[in-house]
């Protein structure tokens, strides 16, 4: 089973450097210091850093690996038409050693850094690396703020050519947008980077959404090829649901591979219908998700289980003020290979403010 840092580890191929906690700490707060004491007295736009700091936990098999984690995002726009944009994450473990106890060990990379050219009410130009736009969840909840659970869904790494990344070139858009309906796009082209901290893999691939605002109704479908040693197709749908004015959503994909495919859909409905979305009961929100994988061929790139597996998460989340959540998650995985119990837990902030004040402000 992938956890979120564990599909995060294969994304950018890097290896792990141990260290002590306290100074992977305080390199990222010297970081963070340092953009927001920079001062640029000719910007008429101001940076914002934004993201999520978090600390989890993860146990199985009776054994239990923490985790402090963080993914700071950084967006500088130059003008009203070029946006620089671009997101870390900076890990720390403390997991279980037969011999010594307990073992550190770092992990940091860049999730993206990319610049976006408005060219044109219908078309966006990106540059750099981005996330490589397969299906939802690569795009839309891999920043630690945005997960329900902490896990990354078993299919994550299908239609992501092994890392999520991809360095080259894309364009999106939307190509028709009315008050009933909206139909967005996106294509683009990855060359082979196999930097330390920029990986990806000669690749091209696209997606088209058609939603529906009225309704909360997303549709789409996603195409990627590998252009590596090996050429393969990767072919993906999914299925959003967000009703207007109302606390539930429901999300899904289907992800299919040449010798593997799979699904997953999410469940969530916060009770903010309990006196309010500040009451006690109203910042609960339970969360439910079901996936399964099914393995056609032996294959052991395609980052899916090696046989068929099941797997049922049950989440509940709990927002407190200021920003910051609880989220606690039990998931039993069913597989030939043997079952297990995943308990986990984690404390989430998320973070928004301006790298330094407006002149006059």
């Amino acid at each position: 089973m992938k956890i979120a840092i564990v599909a995060a580890m294969q994304r950018s191929r890097l290896t792990f450097a141990h260290s002590k906690m306290t100074r992977l700490t305080r390199g990222i707060f010297l970081a963070i210091a340092a953009i927001c004491t920079a001062r640029c007295g000719a910007a008429q736009d101001v940076p914002l850093i934004s993201g999520g700091i978090g600390f989890f936990t993860r146990t199985s098999g009776g054994n239990t690996t923490y985790f402090p984690y963080i993914k700071p995002v950084v967006a500088v726009p130059l003008g009203s038409h070029v946006l620089i944009e671009g997101r870390g994450t900076f890990v720390e473990f403390v997991s279980p050693h037969p011999q010594i106890g307990y073992r550190t060990s770092s992990f940091k990379t860049a999730d993206y850094l990319q610049a976006d050219v408005i060219a044109g009410p219908h078309l966006t130009m990106v540059g750099g690396e981005f996330l490589t736009p397969f299906g939802t969840y690569n795009e839309r909840l891999t920043q630690i703020w945005n997960q329900t659970l902490q896990d990354f869904p078993l299919i994550y790494s299908l239609g992501n050519m092994n890392t999520g990344t991809s360095v080259g070139g894309m364009l999106r858009g939307s190509a028709v947008s009315t008050q009933h309906l909206s139909l967005s796009y996106t294509g683009y082209y990855s060359a082979n980077i196999t930097n330390q901290y920029f990986a990806a893999e000669r690749s091209s691939g696209g997606r088209g959404s058609l939603y529906l605002p009225e309704h909360g109704l997303e549709l789409g479908a996603s195409y990627g090829r590998s252009l590596g040693a090996s050429h393969e197709n990767f072919e993906g749908l999914h299925v959003w649901w967000e009703p207007i004015q109302s606390p539930f959503k429901f999300r899904s994909e289907y992800g299919h591979a040449p010798n593997a495919q799979g699904y997953w859909f999410e469940t969530d409905y916060r009770l903010s219908h309990l006196g309010g979305a500040d009451s006690a009961f109203g910042r609960l929100e339970p969360v439910f998700r079901m996936q399964q994988t099914f393995r056609d061929k032996p294959d052991s790139n395609d980052g899916l289980p090696s046989v068929n597996t099941s797997e049922a998460d049950f989440g509940l989340d709990y927002h407190l003020p200021h920003e910051v959540r609880i989220n606690t998650s039990y998931a039993r995985q069913l597989a030939s290979t043997g079952n297990s119990n995943i308990w986990e837990t984690a404390v989430v902030y998320r973070f928004l403010f301006p790298a330094w004040k407006k002149k006059g402000h």
